[in-house]
């Protein structure tokens, strides 16, 4: 299955607010989830998110394709960076993405 990480519209018009899921890339954006892993508000001020970091980095090491949307989020929640430093420790056979993270 190819995994996206994507925002799935959750409100009502005019008032958006988001969930950011794992959905198989095929399908359309409010398909049947496979994992969720945060919430979105940007009608907040400032814009409000909440991400589930350990689901989404595990999403992200099993080969999870975020959209650009989703990445930002996943950026600002400090996702992003202990995936990088997952990915380097992986490649050089160094430390473990535990270890990554408790130095991050």
């Amino acid at each position: 299955m190819a995994a996206k990480i994507r925002l799935k519209k959750v409100g009502r018009k005019g008032q958006p607010s988001y969930r950011v899921v794992v959905l198989d890339g095929r399908k359309p954006r409010d398909a049947k989830v496979v994992a969720d892993l945060g919430r979105y508000d940007p009608k907040t001020e400032p814009a409000t998110f909440q991400i589930d970091n350990e689901s989404a980095l595990k999403w992200l090491l099993d080969g999870a394709k975020p959209t650009k949307m989703a990445r930002d989020l996943l950026s600002k929640a400090g996702v992003m960076v202990a995936w990088d430093a997952a990915k380097r420790a992986g490649a050089t056979g160094g430390e473990k993405p535990e270890e990554a993270k408790t130095e991050a």
